[in-house]
């Protein structure tokens, strides 16, 4: 049966795979995003097919019109760095902090039935053991860490207070086409694969022996749409979504060369503040309860992407 999805950030990098495979299974989808980090474009072959709101969810009057009519929100604004956060904690707390409990409560009084909220990895910040556990104490290291957190705890207060169902789902480090490669807070990949095709030098911050659970889009759509639609036993809870497997760097720089034909140029810098070290997702909760398997694994989801960017 068709639902109505409110998709916030629905123009941004992710939510815009979402809001595309969402039209496609015939569901009826609303964007609200202020484009602030988002662009129309993303959205392009959809625009006729959705119902577009353009305002920001730090605004309560936004909050209550983007969740009017509304079963399901999946919501993804935000501003997603941890370097704009340590250069400006105050207007990435407005938009991470205030737009997800203003969202949180214009849900509550418009009796929404599920709340998916796009959490993040950085919570657990740099704690030494392998692989990052939900049940593991967090450590955010920078405000977006720290931000994203505060979010997903609303979430659980939500839950236990309200009844209203939400899900948090923690990305482990997310790619894929669309992503934005310009910026000077843009994720790795796009970076590096930009700088490798125009044959350019990549920056590594630090030794490049820090690794990441890189996850392809695709998988976090498709965890989003098994949290809208999991039991309800499975709110109030916390799922990691990551691949389940890491490499470093160093190594990714040499996929990447072997995917592209091209030998990259690497130029090495001292660390970044906030950075973590390594980080690996433990998935078995996700699978045991949403249903949960990564279906794109990292070298697959390079391809795809690389072919994309070209």
């Amino acid at each position: 049966m068709s639902k109505f999805y409110l998709v916030t950030g629905g123009a941004g990098f992710i939510g815009s795979h979402i809001v595309r495979r969402l039209v496609s299974d015939g569901q009826h989808v609303r964007v609200v995003d202020n484009l602030s980090t988002g662009t129309t474009s993303r959205l392009d072959d959809v625009c006729q097919s959705i119902d577009f709101l353009q305002g920001d969810l730090a605004d309560e009057e936004v909050s209550k019109a983007a969740v009017r009519g509304i079963d399901c929100v999946l919501h993804q604004a935000a501003i997603p760095s941890v370097q704009r956060s340590i250069n400006n904690p105050i207007g990435t707390n407005r938009a991470n902090v205030t737009g997800t409990l203003n969202l949180l409560e214009s849900c509550r009084q418009a009796n929404v039935r599920r709340f998916v909220y796009a959490a993040s990895s950085s919570a657990y910040g740099d704690v030494e053991v392998l692989p990052k556990v939900e049940s593991m104490p967090v450590n955010p290291l920078s405000p977006y860490a720290l931000q994203k957190w505060v979010g997903e705890y609303y979430c659980k207060l939500y839950h236990r207070l309200y009844r209203l169902e939400t899900i948090s789902l923690r990305y482990f480090n997310v790619f894929g086409p669309a992503q934005d490669p310009h910026s000077e807070y843009s994720a790795v990949i796009p970076k590096f694969i930009t700088a490798v095709l125009a044959k350019k030098p990549i920056t590594v911050y630090g030794d490049g022996e820090q690794s990441r659970d890189f996850t392809y889009v695709e998988n976090i759509v498709e965890a989003n749409l098994l949290a809208a639609v999991a039991s309800s036993a499975a709110a109030g809870n916390v799922y990691n979504i990551g691949c389940g497997a890491r490499v470093s760097l160093n190594t990714l720089i040499g996929l990447l060369e072997e995917n592209i034909g091209v030998k990259a140029e690497v130029v090495y810098a001292k660390p970044k503040a906030g950075d973590v070290r390594h980080s690996l997702a433990d998935i078995a909760q996700a699978r045991h309860v949403l249903g949960f398997e990564p279906k794109v694994m990292l070298n697959e989801g390079l391809r795809l992407t690389i072919e994309a960017f070209r």
